[in-house]
């Protein structure tokens, strides 16, 4: 099996992609995890990940830079199905829109925007940046199972998805308010936490993205 992380400038490939290879090594299946700028390297893998951090807008374009591959990932991930894994501002790409520095188009494979966090409490620090409480949605999607009630996962970011379709939230945080922690539909899943950084059930959910049979 192959694993696709894409490599647009945006996001930390390194640890991702040694998270994946660590996830690969307990699957009974050879799995080569490649990092890749070249759209046609999505169409020979089974699964794809789209890493990011920073702006919105700036990984936007330089998703959009590289030849062919806004084509590729329709083709790939919407018309052929492969499951599709988002991190971070990989996630946030799969929304219709950002609202960061200005107005940008996302992927729009899911509903809703990104727009800055408001908590409730003013003595919250934005960037949101630390461990929080997984509250998982019920159904538990296949992605989040052997993940307990109230895990610890690790966030970094200021911006987040809202005005989304609740059918397509599979796990918030309380800060300051509900913060859609996991998003995703059919075959596209994505997290605005980082499972690379957020040890024991970071990698679980690795595992079970691996394993996923949407």
């Amino acid at each position: 099996m192959k694993v696709a992380i894409i490599d647009y400038g945006s996001g930390n490939l390194r640890s991702a992609a040694k998270a994946l290879e660590r996830a690969a090594r307990g699957s009974a299946v050879e799995t080569e995890i490649a990092v890749t700028a070249n759209a046609g390297d999505l169409d020979t893998a089974e699964r794809i990940v789209l890493p990011g951090v920073g702006a919105f807008g700036d990984c936007m374009a330089g998703l959009s830079a590289l030849d062919g591959m806004l084509e590729a990932l329709q083709n790939n991930v919407i018309a052929g199905g492969k499951p599709f894994l988002g991190i971070c501002v990989g996630m946030q790409l799969m929304a219709a829109r950002g609202v960061e520095y200005g107005v940008h188009r996302g992927l729009s494979w899911i509903t809703g925007e990104i727009a800055p966090l408001k908590p409730v409490d003013p003595g919250l620090k934005i960037p949101h940046m630390g461990w929080n409480e997984l509250v998982l949605a019920t159904p538990v999607h296949p992605i989040l199972h052997d993940i307990p009630a109230a895990a610890h996962v690790y966030f970094v970011h200021g911006y987040g998805l809202r005005d989304t379709d609740p059918a397509e939230v599979m796990a918030s945080v309380d800060y300051g308010g509900d913060v859609i922690a996991v998003v995703g539909r059919d075959n596209l899943v994505g997290t605005q936490f980082h499972p690379e950084k957020s040890q024991r059930f970071g990698l679980t959910i690795l595992q079970n993205f691996l394993g996923w049979r949407p």
